[in-house]
C-alpha cells in the first residue's frame, strides 16, 4: 500500500453535471462553487479554510498488481467549525485516529473541507451538489463507493429539539441500508432520509453521488448527537477527547463499509 497527495488528478474524468435547480441551502451560500471560494482573494488557505485528503495505491498480496479502482472515500465537505465533529469522524472512518492519524485497518482514502476561523465559518458553506474541488472529484470519481458526512439541525430534519439521530440518504439503496442497519445495532438512532428533500442527497451532482456507480451514500448527523461526541467540543479539544458514542459511530459505519466492499471484489 502507498500514498500520494499530489498527482493523481488526471486519473478521472469527471463529466459536467447538468444544471440544477438551487436548493434553499445552496441559494443561501455565499460562495457558488468550490472555485469560486478558493478565487476570492480575501480569503486565505491555512488562515480562513484548509483541505486535508489522502488517497492510497491498492495492491494484490503479492504486490505486482496495483487496482486503478478504490473502493471507498469518505467526504466532509463542510469540516472544522462549519459542521463540527464531521472533520473528526472522517478520519476516523478512513481509519485514522483524529488525535495523531495513527492508522487502523482498513483504511480508505479520504478528502475535507474545514473552515479554520474562530467564528462566521457557516460563510464557508459551499452545498454539496456544488462541490467542484478539483481533488474531491477525482477521489469520488475513482471510487466505487461514497460517504458524505454533513451536520444538521433537528428543525432541518423535522425532529424534536435535543434529538440525537442521523439521516441516512444517498443514491446508493443498498449501501443506505446497510448502514441503517450497522448504526441502529449500535444503539444509534438512524432515519431513512428518503422523505426528507432538503437532506436525502439523492441530487446526482452531490459530490457523494459522484462515483463510478453514480450513487453513493450521505450522513446528516444532527447537532445534538455531534455534540454529544466529544468531551471538549472545541476545533483544539475535539480530536482528544471523542467519547465512546463516537466510536460506536464509527465502529458502526466502518462495519456497513465493509458489507457493501465484501459484495465488490476486485479481479
Amino acid at each position: 500500500m502507498g500514498s500520494s497527495r499530489r498527482g493523481f488528478l488526471g486519473m478521472a474524468v469527471v463529466a459536467a453535471a447538468g444544471s440544477q435547480m438551487l436548493t434553499a441551502s445552496a441559494a443561501a451560500d455565499r460562495y457558488p462553487s468550490n472555485t469560486a471560494l478558493y478565487a476570492d482573494p480575501a480569503l486565505t488557505e491555512g488562515v480562513d479554510y484548509a483541505r486535508r485528503f489522502r488517497r492510497h495505491e491498492w495492491f494484490d498480496d503479492d504486490l505486482t498488481q496495483r487496482y486503478g479502482v478504490q473502493r471507498t472515500v469518505i467526504l466532509a465537505p463542510h469540516g472544522g467549525g462549519i459542521e463540527t465533529g464531521t472533520s473528526e469522524l472522517c478520519l476516523a472512518i478512513a481509519g485514522y485516529h483524529p488525535a495523531d492519524l495513527t492508522p487502523s485497518n482498513p483504511v480508505h482514502d479520504y478528502w475535507m473541507f474545514e473552515g479554520l476561523r474562530a467564528a462566521n465559518n457557516g460563510e464557508l458553506h459551499v452545498t454539496s451538489a456544488h462541490c467542484d474541488d478539483h481533488v474531491a472529484r477525482a477521489l469520488a470519481a475513482g471510487s466505487l463507493n461514497a460517504i458524505g458526512l454533513h451536520g444538521c439541525k433537528e428543525s432541518q430534519a423535522g425532529l424534536p429539539d435535543g434529538t440525537q439521530a442521523v439521516l441516512v440518504g444517498g443514491r446508493n439503496s443498498a449501501f443506505k441500508s446497510r448502514l441503517i442497519t450497522r448504526l441502529t445495532t449500535a444503539g444509534i438512532r438512524a432515519i431513512d432520509a428518503a422523505n426528507v428533500p432538503d437532506l436525502n442527497g439523492d441530487d446526482p451532482a452531490n459530490i457523494a453521488n459522484r462515483t463510478l456507480r453514480g450513487a453513493g451514500a450521505q450522513l446528516e448527523i444532527t447537532t445534538p448527537l455531534r455534540h454529544a461526541m466529544f468531551g471538549t467540543n472545541t476545533r483544539a479539544g475535539r480530536k482528544n477527547t471523542t467519547l465512546p458514542i463516537f466510536w460506536a459511530f464509527t465502529t458502526a459505519t466502518r462495519a456497513a463499509i465493509a458489507d457493501v466492499e465484501a459484495t465488490q471484489p476486485i479481479t
